[in-house]
This record gives C-alpha cells, sequence and structure tokens, in this order.
C-alpha cells in the first residue's frame, strides 16, 4: 500500500490519474473526535483521501490487537495542526489501496484512540471488534523494552491561580512513582532528565505549558522513535502530543509507564526541534561510561534533532515527486505546529 506525500486540497484534482475510486474521509472537526465516515471496503487502485480538519490529529496504521499502537513499518501521516478560524484550503493526505485486505488506522493525538477515534479499511466482520479493544484494550498485549505500557492520560483544565512546578517522587504499593515535569514556560526540557528507576517503579510525565511528548528511542538514536528504530520488533512508549495552554496552571494531563527491568530507558519530546536542543530523559542509564545521559543529550544535539514521524510504509513506496511543488504548503503547516512548540 502507497502513502502519499500531504498535499493541499486544490490541487487533490491535478495528481489523481487513472485511479479507481477515491474515499474522502476527513479527520476531526470542531468538536468531532472522529474519523468520518469511519469505516471504507476498497479495492486494490482505490484511494482513501484523508482531510484534516479542525484540532491537531494524525491517521496512523495500527493492528487489530492493539488499535492504539503505530504498527511498526506502518503508515502515519504525523500530526496537522488546524485552526478552528480555518475553514478552506484544509491539509490532505492520501493512502493508495493495494489490496482487499484490512487496514486499521487511529488518531495518537493523546487518547483519542480510546475515545473511539479510529478508521478501518475492509474490516469484514471485525469493525466492533477494534472499536472494543480500542476502548478497552487499545494497547494488546505488546511489551516494550524496559519501559511497559501507558496506564493513564488526563485532560488539561484552566486555573485562575499560579503554581509552581516541582518534582516529586511518591512511594506506591507496589514501587515509587517518579514525577517528571515536561516543558513549562520557556522550558524545554524534562525536570529531571536523569533518574534511576528500580522494578516495578512507575514513572509519570506531567506535561506542562506548550506542546510535547514523551516518546521512548534508543541511545544512538535519540530523536527517532523505538518502534521506528528497532530490529527486535521493540514498540517503545509514546505519550502522543500534549498541548496545554499557557494559561493553564493546574490539571496538567500524565502519561504513566511502568518499569519492567533496570536496562537504560531513553526518551525524547519529538515536536519539531525539541530533542535537537537537548530535550531528551533517561532512566537507569549509567553513570560513568560512554552510555551515560550527558553522552545522549550530546548525540541528540549533534544529530541535530534528525527525527522521521512518518515511517515507511507497510509495502510500495511514499509518493514524493511533487514534494518540491509542495514546499510552501509544507511551510505553512510547520509554521502551524510552531505556534504549539
Amino acid at each position: 500500500m502507497h502513502y502519499s506525500t500531504i498535499i493541499p486540497t486544490l490541487l487533490l484534482a491535478a495528481v489523481h490519474t487513472a485511479v479507481g475510486t477515491v474515499f474522502n474521509v476527513t479527520v476531526g472537526g470542531a468538536g468531532i473526535i472522529a474519523f468520518t465516515p469511519n469505516v471504507v471496503n476498497a479495492v486494490a487502485g482505490d484511494i482513501i483521501a484523508f482531510t484534516f480538519l479542525q484540532k491537531n490529529h494524525t491517521a496512523t496504521q495500527s493492528s487489530l490487537a492493539a488499535p492504539c499502537v503505530p504498527l511498526p513499518g506502518g503508515f502515519d501521516t504525523g500530526f496537522q495542526p488546524v485552526a478552528t478560524t480555518q475553514t478552506t484550503g484544509f491539509t490532505i493526505a492520501e493512502l493508495h489501496i493495494e489490496s482487499t485486505k484490512p487496514t486499521w488506522v487511529f488518531c495518537r493525538q493523546a487518547n483519542h484512540c480510546q475515545q473511539g477515534m479510529v478508521f478501518a479499511v475492509n474490516p469484514g466482520a471485525n469493525l466492533g471488534v477494534f472499536q472494543s479493544n480500542a476502548a478497552n484494550n487499545p494497547f494488546g498485549n505488546i511489551t516494550t523494552s524496559a519501559s511497559g505500557a501507558a496506564t493513564s492520560t488526563a485532560t488539561s483544565v484552566a486555573s485562575a491561580t499560579s503554581a509552581a512546578a516541582t518534582t516529586t517522587s511518591t512511594t506506591t504499593a507496589t514501587g515509587i512513582d517518579h514525577k517528571i515535569i515536561v516543558g513549562g514556560t520557556g522550558v524545554l526540557a524534562f525536570s529531571p532528565a536523569n533518574i534511576s528507576a528500580a522494578v516495578g517503579d512507575t514513572i509519570t510525565f506531567e506535561f506542562q505549558q506548550k506542546n510535547h511528548t514523551a516518546t521512548a528511542s534508543s541511545f544512538n538514536t535519540p530523536c527517532r522513535a523505538l518502534a521506528s528504530t528497532s530490529t527486535s520488533g521493540q514498540i517503545g512508549f509514546d505519550s502522543g502530543f500534549m498541548p496545554v495552554a499557557s494559561n493553564v496552571t493546574s490539571g496538567f494531563p500524565t502519561y504513566t509507564v511502568t518499569v519492567n527491568d533496570t536496562n537504560p530507558i531513553w526518551a525524547y519530546c519529538r515536536q519539531l526541534t525539541h530533542c535537537g536542543q537537548g530535550m531528551v530523559f533517561a532512566a537507569n542509564a549509567v553513570a560513568n561510561g560512554p552510555k551515560n545521559f550527558s553522552a545522549f543529550q550530546a548525540l541528540a544535539i549533534a544529530q541535530n534533532g534528525t527525527n522521521t514521524t512518518t515511517t515507511a510504509p507497510t509495502s510500495g513506496t511514499v509518493h514524493a515527486a511533487h514534494a518540491a511543488s509542495y514546499a510552501p504548503v509544507f511551510a505553512a503547516v510547520l509554521g502551524a505546529i510552531a505556534l504549539f512548540a
């Protein structure tokens, strides 16, 4: 299956030549957390055209068993922020269908998937199973290296009072919960950025002002998701983007992972250039030696935040022939993302 370069709406018709049916699917919209429609039956040669409406969503390939986990090697549009005031010129991403096999898709923004924001091509009798799994077993039975799976997220709420950020560790029945502050006003950092955690401990990332993620990576490629670089099928955790307005001072969203062993855990923020500016995190990194935290952070900066939010498609190739023609569109999208960076 092919996943095309993102293109502007007005150029969509010009790109289609001798193709099958084009199915238009809207993603999000004002007050809408859904793909509309949420299911399409397609044949080889057909195209799914995802049109991104208001808010900030993705169309990311997953699996029936783990609806809210990106499929290694699957397609991913990346986040497409759209202002609430925008009414035209919406971004479109095309998915070219090559067979009648099922294709499972979700939005990886915060907990949108768990709220039912999923989509399927040729699901057969399994659409209900997919939706149920998204709500009740979103991460399937997948285990991640050294970090466990997400256990909770919350929604930001505004407060009229101010509150200073604090970093705490709380003892629980199963171990210690390590609280990590992500971002904050004028802050591009995890605080603290380097901790030691025991098996059974949890790490709770609390997202403060701006729009950040906590995404598992590896020492050698600090600014790329573990799911896209692992050669052994490791998935790794990913909180998704957690936008927090500058006037929010309480009720910050959180994302918790469980420590399964004492191997090092490497993570980064995948918002634009944040990783390249040193916004990385580690648990159980060695204090001395070539793979300590300072070396990890230095490598992130040296690689200049090399990061790809769109992974290679499962099969076929990405249509990139028109990329140069659409440079202004990509610039506009990046500019929109920067508003939240």
